[in-house]
């Protein structure tokens, strides 16, 4: 039986600290980091902490409809994504995921796009 991304990278206790990582990048980026100016970092730490998990094949799942409305009026246009793609992808590098690994959880990624983009921004 082969591992899930989840169990291969050391399971929520290595995801956590990714995510950490990787918000402490989108905090400092001029393009996203105001995105969370008025946000419960530690609310959205353990959220984002779940989605990565479930990114990674754990067990944890994110319905579209809860993705979907949770980004609903944030604006969040494809510039913002590729920025938050990119920042994740530089964070899953740092913490040794094989070049194949990263893009796989960035393909997973990649795949909510639609959900996550306010279509009027495209």
């Amino acid at each position: 039986m082969s591992k899930t991304l989840f169990q291969k990278y050391g399971g929520f206790a290595v995801v956590s600290r990714v995510v950490l990582a990787f918000y402490d990048k989108a905090l400092d980026s001029d393009q996203v980091g105001e995105f969370f100016d008025d946000i419960d970092m530690k609310e959205l730490v353990d959220h984002q902490t779940k989605f990565i998990s479930s990114l990674l094949g754990g067990p944890v799942s994110f319905t579209d409809a809860h993705l979907r409305s949770v980004h609903a009026s944030l604006g969040i246009s494809n510039s913002d994504m590729d920025e938050m793609a990119g920042l994740l992808a530089e964070t899953l590098d740092e913490f040794g995921f094989e070049p194949g690994d990263r893009d796989a959880v960035i393909g997973e990624f990649e795949a909510r796009r639609g959900l996550i983009v306010d279509p009027k921004l495209g």
